[in-house]
């Protein structure tokens, strides 16, 4: 990249430039005939200067050519203007003025709109190309940077950059050159009043900047400890289970303390040291006034400058203090701004960057892996001198079952690294069918390979979209041929200026046909079919029926889960276990529910109708009051928190019963105490509105079935049936859609798919309740033939940053499962089954190497174990390849095979 700020602002910008830059030039004349009408209108406007008498006229608009005299020494006149007496001219003069304001104000309107459009145009730019280098950088450099800093760097560290471009050559010369208009138009008027002006900015000009360097190494100092800040707050979320396993969170409170102490240190002495220049930048403009108060004075006073120059010059020298302490602070921010370029450009330009060719969208993916695999003198080295790889050859078909062996320190992963071109090889070459892995576009390793590690990185989106994600190479071709896009014109025309792709996201990038489908209508099928193999369908199928759909988008899905709903019951009655299930009716209260549930009766669809919430809701205060309840539930409240603060009196925090009873946390039970100990005391009628809320929502939690205080027999149950009506009234009048109510005959579209399969609630009690209506409801499911549906909702899942919603092993799945997706030539398996039992190791492994019959796979093995059904076996100790061959031939005592079998 660029080093100097502003070659590549003047590269990539040029042109626009030049055009704000003409516009600049333009406005200066309007700019000097703004700052001399004053002058007229005072002398002759107001004063009457060159009035002889009354009805006497002078012109106004008088055009005269310059340097061009008539035979009477008068300047020959292009216009003569209009004669006007000196009201006339005091109006005309006056209205024009006003019109070079406006004019003045549209350029400064037009200027400042340009340059805030062009800075933010190349921001984007530069953004763009750090990214794009990002997306370049070999994956030792990437392993060697915190992923917080360069977020900082991308986002943060280059915004004030975007405000500097489109001022780096605009301003100066909009600045400079309104500050000259000024400075020339207050000589014109007073040779001794403009040397002052002069004298005053000069000092400035030197005096300020260099006042200012000791603030630009502070503000440098601050970028970096506020960057180094942000690693290591990134480090504290990735480390949070080492932090609280080790007990080191105090210590690591101390760290942060430390940090933003040396920050604060640094950005105080910044402050002071700001402040004292503009406390002096100050006072020199204003000193200027005082001047031309007192010498231009003097100078009216002895009749050697007439009132209306004096008047005039102060006027522009209000306009002349401006552009020079902002001249000023833009050369501050030319220094600010280019450290800070240099700073964030270094960090992305490592050794070894990939050239833009590798990745660029219009390479061929058909290139030939197929046919014998070479590797030759193959060495690695690491920064530290360490040869991880050293001295590799072998050579296999690329279609053969290879399984790698060897310990941790083996280099087995390394080797699978470079077998996928992730890597560079220090020295030799891997070869697939004589061609350089090395130097392939990622075109064709990124689609005839497929790598997956043990470490294996799932983006925050679907399970469907990570699975997806491998198809992701370039947008399908439209009608035409060319990159299907849904761009507007200006959109792609802005795009291109500012050095950004034209690819559209919001386009279809899935190749199917790499993945054997035809298209978005079947693609679900060879995801199902991978999932299965993987072992992961009945994840999948749990995570959908957790899932919502839209009744409207999915009418076939919704209805055949109304369908399951009602044979349910069926099928429970077959197994007389009717009694497992407390199905939701209107006209009764359902001990198995919350009094919440209860009352809602549906499910939530704003957030200040969840149960836990329920106690400070304005409509269930109101309903209750007018049913008379608000008492009893303050009563039942009470009860509850007597009964919590007994039972836990003497139990320790994270005791099971906190969990069961889920009423009270441990830490709130102090407050509970007291207020228990007031309440029955004064009455719960006497306490106030934030001790009866708390008492209130207790109730709200409370299942009769499960935490049996006997709190609601069937008088109470009947009120709550009542209030669940008067409830559902009053909110279709003030809150329509806020719950969606549960209706036997209607799907729920707030709900879980289970849910509205059971449409109620499992028994408290009941022995084997929640696995034998699992079983039955996946029985109702497969006989109506709606497993597939469920499972495309579980597509639907969001995994979370990181994978992070998933288990491991479900993790490892998945991406064995994208891998596979895309059919690649050979499949590389760097220990990405690493979390995995031997067990569920084994069984995957069987359903890859039979699925994967005819095409390569090259799998680093966590167990020598399982090479046993491998076709070509690879043994590593401390980098080198010490034995090759078939598992039979290798497997013997006298081995290093053998002794790594042993030690297994």
């Amino acid at each position: 990249m660029e080093g100097n700020l502003f070659k590549y602002v003047w590269r990539h910008s040029r042109g626009e430039q030049l055009v704000i830059l003409i516009s600049v030039l333009l406005s200066f004349p309007f700019l000097f005939l703004s700052f001399s009408l004053p002058k007229s209108i005072v002398n002759q406007g107001i004063q009457g200067e060159g009035f002889v008498g009354e009805g006497s006229t002078q012109p106004f608009l008088r055009m005269d050519l310059p340097w061009v005299e008539t035979s009477i020494e008068e300047p020959a006149s292009l216009f003569n203007g209009f004669q006007l007496e000196q009201p006339g001219l005091l109006l005309a003069l006056s209205f024009t003025f006003l019109a070079l304001v406006v004019v003045n104000g549209m350029f400064k309107f037009y200027i400042n709109t340009q340059k805030g459009r062009l800075g933010e145009r190349m921001l984007r730019r530069l953004r763009y190309e750090l990214t794009d280098r990002v997306l370049r950088f070999p994956l030792p450099q990437l392993r060697k940077m915190k992923q917080a800093e360069v977020a900082t760097m991308v986002k943060d560290e280059v915004e004030p950059l975007g405000g500097f471009i489109g001022d780096a050559f605009v301003t100066p010369v909009f600045l400079g050159g309104q500050a000259l208009t000024a400075m020339i138009f207050i000589m014109v008027q007073s040779v001794w009043l403009g040397l002052v002006a002069a004298g005053i900015v000069l000092i400035q000009a030197f005096l300020i900047p260099r006042l200012r360097r000791r603030i630009l190494v502070l503000g440098k100092q601050r970028q970096l400890t506020a960057r180094q800040l942000a690693g290591r707050v990134g480090e504290l979320m990735d480390g949070a289970v080492e932090v609280h396993a080790h007990d080191t969170s105090n210590f690591e409170r101390a760290d942060i303390a430390s940090r933003l102490g040396k920050i604060f240190a640094i950005r105080y002495e910044i402050f002071q040291r700001k402040f004292f220049v503009k406390f002096l930048n100050n006072f020199l403009s204003q000193l200027t006034p005082f001047l031309f108060y007192t010498v231009g004075g003097l100078l009216a006073i002895n009749g050697r400058l007439d009132i209306g120059a004096l008047v005039a010059v102060v006027a522009a020298y209000k306009d002349l203090p401006g552009p020079i302490k902002e001249l000023i602070d833009w050369d501050q921010q030319r220094a600010d701004v280019q450290i800070k370029y240099e700073q964030v450009i270094e960090q992305f330009q490592p050794q070894e960057i990939l050239e833009p060719e590798v990745q660029s969208i219009e390479n061929d993916s058909n290139g030939p892996l197929g046919g014998p695999l070479r590797v030759s003198s193959l060495a690695l080295v690491d920064d530290a001198n360490n040869r991880l790889i050293d001295g590799i050859n072998f050579e296999a078909d690329s279609c053969q079952h290879i399984g790698v062996v060897g310990d941790s320190a083996s280099g087995k992963d390394q080797l699978g690294l470079l077998l996928a071109g992730l890597v560079r090889p220090t020295s030799g070459e891997v070869l697939f069918n004589g061609h350089k892995v090395a130097g392939l576009p990622e075109a064709v390793t990124g689609r005839r390979l497929s790598y997956v590690g043990a470490d294996a990185y799932l983006f925050p989106v679907s399970v469907g979209d990570n699975l997806l994600y491998g198809l992701k190479h370039r947008p399908r071709n439209g009608a035409d041929g060319a990159l299907e896009t849904a761009m507007g014109p200006n959109d792609i025309a802005e795009a291109k200026r500012s050095g950004n792709p034209t690819f559209d996201i919001n386009v279809d990038w899935v190749d199917y046909e790499a993945a054997g489908a035809q298209g978005p209508e079947d693609i679900n099928a060879r995801l199902v079919e991978l999932l299965c193999l993987v072992e992961m369908e009945e994840d999948v199928y749990r995570f959908g029926l957790s899932g919502t759909i839209d009744p409207e988008q999915e009418p076939e899905l919704a209805a055949g889960i109304l369908k399951a709903r009602a044979a349910l019951v069926g099928r429970l009655a077959e197994l007389d276990a009717s009694d497992l299930v407390v199905r939701f009716d209107p006209d009764a209260y359902n001990r198995n529910a919350t009094l919440g549930e209860n009352l809602l009766f549906g499910t939530p669809t704003k957030p200040e109708y969840q149960p836990a919430g329920l106690a400070e809701n304005p409509l269930q205060v109101e309903v209750m009051d007018q049913l008379g309840l608000t008492t009893k539930v303050l009563e039942m409240g009470l009860v509850i928190a007597q009964n919590m603060v007994e039972i836990f009196a003497d139990l320790p925090p994270g005791h099971p019963f906190f969990e069961q009873f889920s009423f009270i946390e441990a830490d709130e039970l102090p407050e509970y105490r007291i207020l228990v100990t007031r309440a029955e005391k004064v009455g719960v009628e006497a306490l106030s509105e934030s001790e009866s809320c708390m008492l209130r929502a207790l109730p709200f939690k409370y299942v009769e079935a499960r935490h049996r205080l006997d709190l609601i027999g069937e008088a109470e149950e009947a009120q709550f049936v009542a209030a669940r009506r008067r409830f559902a009234e009053r909110l279709a009048e003030t809150d329509p859609g806020a719950v969606e109510p549960y209706r036997p005959d209607d799907y729920n579209t707030a709900a879980s798919l289970l849910d509205n399969v059971l449409f109620g609630r499992l028994a408290y009690g009941q022995a084997q309740a929640e696995e034998t209506v699992g079983a039955a409801v996946t029985e109702v499911l497969d006989r109506l033939e709606l497993r597939s549906q469920v499972i495309a909702v579980g597509l639907d899942y969001n995994v979370g940053v990181g994978g992070k919603r998933l288990n491991p092993s479900q993790r490892q799945k998945l991406a064995i499962a994208r891998a596979l997706l895309k059919r690649p030539e050979v499949l590389i398996l760097n220990e990405a089954t690493a979390v995995m039992d031997s067990a569920a190791h084994s069984r995957l492994q069987k359903n890859v190497l039979e699925a994967r019959a005819g095409l390569g796979v090259i799998w680093m093995l966590p167990r020598p174990q399982a090479a046993e059904s491998f076709d070509k076996v690879l043994v590593l100790q401390n980098g080198r390849l010490v034995e090759q061959g078939a598992f039979e031939e290798l497997n013997k005592p006298d081995t290093a095979f053998g002794a790594l079998m042993n030690a297994g």
